[in-house]
């Protein structure tokens, strides 16, 4: 026991160290178990701020995973709105390109219409005036327009079509209006001209019984007046409204004469091979009108003291009236226009002759065309205007060699003279036989060119003795069909 008790107080002496070092080693590891439990303690409360932490961390994830998709939400948003911008910037960039593009087109467009403005302008002013009075005038330019390669071709031929229009408008008013001028002119010249006539017949019965020269100016402008008459009557379309029978040229010379107001001033010289050589019937008449509008336009166109000379001469293809006057002549384009005029070239309307209405030229080219004779007008040697007045053979013919000539005609002459011939543009001379003059000439009229009253009744009575030679010669000597009637006097 002892033993025991010595070892086991050996063992306790041996084992107090230990004992010590136990409770050394259990107060290090109660102390260890503290510091563990604080440990734990901490660690748990580590454990809960990592959990809260993780937590947080896992809230912050969340958030962080949030914020990411909303930042990703506001980059889509960004590029969303970056494209959207881009998008506005083109749509910005389209937008003012239009707007340049519109700028350029409205000044093309404000360019266009400027120059439509002064197209249609021009139109209005220059090109449809031009255009109208080149239906009259043939020769007259008509402008074209301002800019021929800067317009469209649209408006090319919108302005053509308008002037087309327009002139196509003025034609039809023209022709509606110069109808009805011609039918009312018509109508009054030709009752105005059976008045006329009707004057005419009663004037020379009191003629026949009354010795008065106040009867033949009377008779005389009565004769005047017919001219103006049948010359408005021609150029309204009717017939000259008399007729005549076969009629010695020379005495259908100075019939016209005998319808001139300067009649007295008119000297008619005959060269005819045949005396007797005479128009036909169906154009008597109208060369006779056709002879007063050109002794008129002589005496009318030439000092009231200057001759007008008239040469009857005989081709061999017809006949020729060549009168000469000695006044202002003509310029190129009037002998232009005069020469449209007589050859019927020319358009004749009543409403384009004049006012007052120069219709000389215009009569003569109508009775030309209508009754198959000719005329031209060009400058004279005498300084004035030379007409000539060309009747083609087969408007001529012989009258009966029994029927008395006037009295009043005048006789061929019996020296060599001037003969011309269809195309001749100068005169060629031929000798010719003499011949007897005839005895029954009446004198030679005195010019009524500054005349006194003495003058005047000497003139008037020479006149009116040699009209009553005439008339005596006819009645002496009668024809197959009757006495021939004196010049000046056609059959109604």
């Amino acid at each position: 026991m002892v033993v025991i008790v010595y070892v086991l107080a050996g063992a306790a002496a041996a084992a107090a160290p230990l004992l010590w070092l136990l409770r050394r080693a259990v107060r290090a590891t109660r102390a260890a178990e503290l510091r563990a439990g604080d440990a734990e303690t901490s660690a748990r409360a580590a454990g809960a701020r990592a959990d809260a932490a993780e937590q947080r961390s896992r809230a912050a994830d969340g958030t962080a995973r949030a914020a990411e998709a909303t930042a990703r939400a506001a980059e889509d948003r960004a590029g969303a709105a970056s494209a959207r911008a881009d998008a506005a910037e083109e749509r910005t960039h389209a937008a003012d390109i239009a707007a340049r593009t519109a700028e350029a087109h409205r000044t093309v467009a404000d360019a266009r219409y400027a120059a439509a403005v002064r197209e249609l302008g021009h139109l209005a002013h220059e090109r449809l005036p031009a255009a109208t009075t080149a239906l009259t005038h043939p020769r007259t330019p008509v402008p074209g327009p301002l800019d021929v390669t800067g317009g469209t071709e649209e408006l090319q031929h919108a302005l053509e079509s308008a002037l087309t229009a327009a002139v196509r408008a003025v034609l039809a008013e023209r022709d509606r209006t110069d109808a009805a001028a011609r039918a009312a002119l018509r109508g009054a010249a030709s009752k105005i001209q059976a008045l006329l006539i009707q004057v005419r017949s009663l004037l020379e019965e009191i003629q026949l019984s009354v010795d008065d020269p106040r009867l033949l100016a009377l008779d005389f402008r009565n004769e005047l007046t017919l001219r103006r008459v049948q010359s408005l009557a021609v150029l309204s379309g009717a017939w000259p409204g008399m007729t005549r029978e076969d009629s010695p040229l020379a005495e259908l010379c100075v019939g016209a004469q005998s319808r001139v107001a300067g009649y007295a001033r008119i000297e008619i010289t005959n060269h005819l091979r045949e005396p007797r050589l005479a128009v036909a019937a169906r154009a008597a008449e109208p060369v006779a009108i056709a002879l007063a509008e050109i002794l008129g336009n002589a005496t009318a166109y030439s000092h009231p003291e200057t001759r007008v000379v008239v040469s009857i001469e005989q081709g061999s293809s017809g006949a020729l009236v060549v009168v000469d006057d000695m006044g202002v002549g003509m310029e190129p384009d009037q002998l232009e226009r005069a020469g449209d005029l007589l050859g019927g070239q020319a358009e004749v309307l009543l409403t384009e002759l004049g006012d007052p209405p120069q219709a000389g030229f215009a009569v003569i080219g109508l009775l030309c065309r209508q009754f198959g004779f000719g005329c031209r007008v060009e400058p004279s040697p005498y300084g004035g205007v030379r007409a000539i007045l060309r009747l083609p053979a087969d408007l001529l013919t012989l009258t009966d060699p029994a029927a008395p000539l006037s009295a009043l005609a005048p006789r061929p002459i019996t020296q060599t003279t001037p003969v011309f011939d269809e195309g001749d543009a100068l005169p060629t001379r031929k000798r010719r036989s003499p011949r007897v003059p005839q005895q029954d000439a009446p004198p030679a009229l005195p010019s009524l060119a500054g005349s006194t009253p003495d003058r005047a009744r000497s003139a008037w009575s020479a006149l009116q003795s040699g009209t009553l030679a005439g008339r005596s010669a006819v009645h002496h000597s009668p024809g197959p069909d009757g006495p021939a009637a004196p010049e000046g006097v056609e059959t109604p």
